[in-house]
């Protein structure tokens, strides 16, 4: 019996002791968490449970959905309602009398403008002049950016080289160059080709390398396991992945390449769609201005669907 009595001791005690060592715990838990309530300014708040919500409706229009596929006939009607208001609104205004037509010209009037350029053949030589000169700036601008980019977006040690510098010239206006680039390169179409370089490279270069950046790290990672070498992962799988976004990039600067060119084109041009602009601004011959800035706008159209169209075809498992 007494060897029964003394196990039993035994037991209880070692119940009491395993009872207060949870209790100790128990009490350094919830002085930590008090520590931490205080450390944050407060208790923590009493939140209350979400309120009771509707489903989604499953007959909803497609056309306010987030992030929904619509239709190939409601794209073509939004695509179509897109051009068909503004140009409702222009023949409104100029219907009521709104606005004086030497400010804004009939529609017919522009078309009319248009036509006359066309037939005196100024506007091809204009547009072809204008189009040559993006075409070789920010076709430079391209070929500087885009290898630029690719080595800031892959190694930390070219980010931390050459984003600051870039960081820094990309705010500086083109168009406050040009005094400098008339010095260095002269007044003819260098000087011009220059602007739409500085105008544009900076910025693609950072998309570029933000285009890069965003490669998975576990798609790298992957890539080594497999036994790929460092030249390997970046042509077989950085630079594609990063396409269609370095696509993109060229797409936005294209745009800013037109609206350089304006710019450009005021430094002794004797052809060009901008010196075209400024001629017909000091004559008030807002309808020419108007026919002008509708013909760069299409042909802008024009590039950015064929570089949607590369980024589709080149890039389809990014779509």
């Amino acid at each position: 019996m007494s060897t029964t009595g003394s196990a039993r001791s035994s037991v209880q005690r070692t119940d009491a002791a395993e009872e207060a060592e949870a209790r100790r715990l128990d009490d350094e838990q919830r002085l930590a968490e008090a520590q931490e309530d205080r450390r944050r300014g407060g208790a923590r708040p009493d939140w209350s449970p979400l309120p009771r919500r509707a489903g989604l409706n499953p007959n909803a229009s497609p056309l306010f959905s987030l992030r929904s596929p619509i239709s190939s006939r409601w794209r073509w009607t939004l695509a179509v309602a897109s051009f068909a208001i503004p140009l409702l609104i222009w023949v409104t205004l100029n219907a009521l009398g709104v606005v004086n037509p030497t400010f804004l010209p009939t529609p017919v009037a522009v078309l009319e403008a248009g036509l006359k350029m066309i037939e005196s053949g100024e506007l091809f030589s204009d547009l072809w002049a204008t189009t040559q000169r993006v075409l070789l700036g920010f076709g430079l601008a391209v070929l500087v950016s885009v290898p630029l980019g690719i080595v800031m977006g892959t190694f930390n040690a070219g980010l931390a080289l050459f984003e600051p510098v870039i960081a820094m010239l990309r705010y500086l206006p083109a168009s406050a160059f040009i005094p400098l680039l008339m010095i260095w390169l002269g007044l003819g179409e260098p000087s011009k080709v220059a602007v739409l370089f500085l105008g544009t490279v900076f910025f693609n270069t950072l998309m570029t390398a933000d285009a890069v950046r965003g490669v998975p790290r576990s798609l790298i990672d992957v890539s080594y396991t497999l036994g790929a070498r460092r030249g390997e992962v970046l042509r077989k799988v950085i630079v594609p992945h990063a396409l269609p976004g370095m696509i993109d990039a060229t797409r936005v600067n294209a745009a800013a390449a037109w609206n350089f060119v304006v710019v450009a084109e005021l430094i002794n041009a004797t052809a060009g769609l901008g010196l075209r602009i400024m001629r017909a601004q000091r004559f008030t011959q807002t309808d020419r201005i108007f026919a002008l800035l509708i013909v760069i706008g299409l042909l802008g159209l024009v590039i950015d669907i064929a570089l949607r169209r590369l980024r589709t075809r080149v890039g389809k498992w990014a779509a």
